[in-house]
């Protein structure tokens, strides 16, 4: 094992966790690895998740590990994502993409209208729901009953599995001095249309497409305000009182993901070390291991990776615990929330670079794993929730007094 460490799965995820459901939870992510790696280059070939991998992960209840019990999912504490994501980063980052994201979705129903939440899961409680929450891309006008939409919207992970929707929109107003509202609709497949446009460099595999949607009605109770998933209760609490389904949605939106970049940075520090235990210069014959920038790349990507994993995780511990303690967050925290989000994963990414680097020519040959940990790295730091220079500048605003430039904070 190379250095750096497994997750944390042995610590509590807090006192209200089955604690044995949770290390089962672990232990059934852990027992996919050897088929999700032999899948890999498939998966990217395909450009979506193989069905069979969608069959393990269902089998494996992954995907349920935020819904409700009531439901019969199995309502682990927030951290899950990152624990779960960060053991299937590091087989593939696709794969992990695909599960976090969708897996997040139960959690976000959970806090919506329990007749939305009926809908959806009296159907199926299998059933998978996508998203898009890039809000300018959509436009939504209050009508009786509801709302109509429109728009199109990019990056809809893993779409082509999913019976459902979550895309985010701009309500329009016929007043200016009403101000801007955000709000999540939640569609059925029927209602948008999917365009195969992912043809990418990294997660290649996620299918992350663009959905279209032509004027749809949205009944009022198949959507949420932004403002109502700030922290505290929400319009699913009637049913779901866990403090897990109070959490600031947005504040912490950058921890369903940022697992997927932990796993994958660990896999490529194990993969690197592992190679140049044996590897022999082919410039004098030495032994790589003998040098001593060798073993400082190795320390300084393996503390990089470390770190990360420490922020991440306690981000998630403390949102959960003042959740349980009925507080609601400060703008001061979310806004440390996205920072440290943004800035644990570009440690992430810097180790992987740094690694690629150090790995030479072999890094550059396809039939080799490391050039997709390159790529698939550099896809994740490009996701907004990671831009360091947007996360970093609110914070700061916040820290010097200045009003928040996140609306959906």
């Amino acid at each position: 094992m190379a250095p750096g460490r497994e997750p944390s799965t042995g610590q509590p995820t807090g006192p209200d966790t089955d604690e044995r459901a949770y290390a089962a939870m672990i232990a059934s992510a852990r027992a996919l690895l050897p088929q999700l790696r032999e899948r890999a280059a498939r998966t990217e070939e395909l450009r979506h998740l193989p069905p069979e991998t969608e069959r393990d992960l269902h089998d494996a209840g992954l995907f349920r590990m935020l819904q409700p019990k009531r439901i019969g999912g199995a309502e682990l504490d927030y951290v899950a994502l990152i624990d779960c994501a960060g053991l299937l980063g590091q087989a593939d980052a696709s794969v992990a993409w695909n599960l976090a994201n969708l897996a997040s979705h139960h959690w976000m129903l959970g806090m919506f209208e329990p007749k939305a939440q009926d809908l959806v899961w009296s159907k199926d409680p299998d059933t998978l729901i996508a998203s898009s929450f890039i809000f300018p891309a959509g436009r939504a006008t209050k009508v009786e009953g509801g709302y109509r939409l429109h728009g199109s919207w990019p990056f809809s992970s893993g779409v082509a599995s999913c019976a459902w929707n979550m895309l985010a929109s701009i309500v329009s107003s016929d007043d200016e001095a009403d101000g801007i509202e955000y709000r999540i609709f939640l569609l059925p497949k029927s209602d948008y249309k999917i365009l195969d446009t992912w043809n990418v460099a990294g997660l290649r595999g996620t299918g992350s497409c663009d959905v279209e949607v032509r004027e749809a009605f949205v009944p009022d109770h198949m959507t949420v305000a932004v403002g109502d998933l700030a922290g505290g209760r929400t319009p699913g609490s009637k049913v779901n009182p866990n403090p897990l389904y109070t959490l600031p949605v947005f504040s912490l939106f950058p921890y369903v993901l940022s697992g997927v970049a932990l796993g994958n940075a660990q896999a490529c520090l194990d993969d690197y070390v592992e190679v140049v235990r044996h590897r022999i210069s082919t410039y004098n014959r030495a032994k790589l291991s003998d040098f001593q920038s060798t073993q400082v790349k190795i320390a300084e990507a393996s503390a990089k990776i470390d770190a990360a994993r420490l922020i991440m995780r306690s981000a998630c511990a403390d949102a959960m615990e003042d959740a349980r303690h009925g507080r609601n967050p400060s703008m001061a925290i979310k806004t440390r929330y996205r920072r440290d989000g943004a800035f644990s994963v570009n440690l992430c990414t810097d180790a992987v670079s740094m690694l690629f680097a150090a790995s030479g020519a072999r890094g550059l040959f396809t039939t080799g794993v490391l050039q997709r940990q390159f790529r698939d790295a550099h896809a994740i730091n490009s996701h907004l929730a990671f831009n360091f220079d947007a996360a970093g500048t609110n914070y700061g605003r916040v820290a010097l007094g200045l009003p928040s430039e996140n609306l959906t904070l």
